[in-house]
């Protein structure tokens, strides 16, 4: 009797301990799967981003200086003004030019009434030299006496012809159009003609922007474009989140520099009154050659030590392992140059909350393209704002 109880006893435990060993599996299986968004893969035609910083130079740039020195009597000008080339800007006292000008030209009224008379002279000595009424010496000396006054003459009208120019100098004008910087030398200073730098002037209605290419990515990318060609490429300035400035390539220089092994490139932005000389910018120039290539969102991206990796849904809703490799950013969304195929299925928001092996409950979402510029030609009516 003994032996029938503890045999039933250890069957009742038995079954106990089997029961508490289902029940988590049970538990596990009801659990809800964790929902997430998934999307296909994007094919889209795309091209390769160069970056390149650079500083914005103005094609005009002057350091005005006055040509001849004086005391400043007047400043014409508002600083900071746009100002257009002719206009007045510093007046210099003119009353010594102007004594000049007219010291010399009362000496040219009297070199002309002289070179009258030595013209006579040597008139009336042709006339007696032919009755030998004087001798040829002194018709000789008449006739030299001529061309001395033609010369004092000829000379005096240079001197005038100078202190014209000074007495015209005296009003200092702009030599280009531009926007002028501040007076550094105020009314009633004198100004040596040559050194004394009255103000700086920059042409603002154009900016360029050099940088330097290394000679494999010209070779590779670039080794068809002309100056001619007219390359374009996009500019961002410090501050500003999209490359929202439109230029292109107008100068590409005749020789690699060999220390650096790079190529000066030159783009300009033309109608640039928005742009400043001297501000720091970044470049983007698009290769050539355009390819399909993969896309999805930079955040379905993870990090593994070196690797990187996308987690890819299979056929029964369970997470997989893909190890990829990116390419050029766009945006928000990342080229993938190996690793993933068409018509793969991926986890858009990445790793965070899943990770392998793991079923999901997925949400089928598309992947947003809205204002992603891939190529150079792909919105051509909203080049300037498009995220490159």
């Amino acid at each position: 009797m003994s032996k029938n109880i503890i045999i039933a006893a250890i069957i009742t435990i038995s079954l106990a301990i089997a029961g508490c060993a289902d029940e988590p599996a049970k538990t596990a299986a009801q659990q809800p799967l964790q929902p997430i968004d998934v999307a296909e893969v994007l094919i889209k035609p795309v091209q390769s981003w160069h970056v390149y910083t650079s500083r914005l130079e103005s094609p005009e740039e002057v350091a005005l200086m006055p040509r001849v020195s004086g005391v400043i009597d007047s400043i014409a000008f508002k600083e900071g003004d746009e100002v257009k080339q002719g206009d007045l800007l510093f007046q210099l006292d003119d009353r010594p030019f102007a004594a000049v000008v007219a010291s010399l030209e009362a000496q040219i009224l009297s070199a002309d009434a002289a070179l009258e008379q030595a013209k006579s002279e040597a008139k009336r000595a042709i006339r007696l030299t032919e009755r030998n009424a004087i001798s040829t010496e002194q018709a000789q000396a008449r006739t030299s006496t001529l061309h001395q006054r033609q010369a004092q003459l000829v000379a005096l009208q240079a001197q005038l012809t100078s202190a014209q120019l000074d007495l015209e100098f005296t009003a200092i004008r702009s030599p280009i159009n531009g926007v002028i910087s501040r007076a550094n030398i105020t009314r009633g200073n004198n100004v040596i003609a040559g050194q004394s730098v009255l103000t700086s002037i920059v042409s603002n209605h154009e900016m360029y922007a050099y940088f330097d290419i290394d000679e494999r990515t010209w070779n590779s990318s670039f080794s068809d474009v002309t100056a001619a060609s007219k390359q374009q490429v996009v500019m961002q300035k410090v501050g500003q989140e999209n490359f929202a400035h439109d230029g292109y390539i107008n100068f590409i220089d005749n020789r690699i520099n060999a220390s650096t092994g790079t190529l000066r490139v030159r783009a300009i932005f033309e109608d640039s009154e928005q742009l400043r000389s001297g501000s720091f910018a970044r470049i983007k120039l698009a290769a050539n050659a355009i390819t399909k290539q993969i896309i999805i969102p930079e955040r379905a991206i993870g990090t593994d030590l070196k690797n990187r990796f996308v987690l890819t849904v299979d056929e029964n809703n369970v997470l997989a392992y893909k190890l990829v490799e990116v390419g050029e950013r766009y945006g928000k969304l990342r080229a993938i140059t190996s690793g993933l195929n068409k018509g793969d299925i991926i986890a858009v928001n990445g790793p965070a909350r899943v990770g392998p092996g793991m079923p999901i409950n997925p949400t089928t979402v598309a992947i947003d393209t809205t204002d992603i510029a891939f190529t150079l030609t792909a919105n051509d009516d909203a080049s300037l704002v498009a995220k490159y």
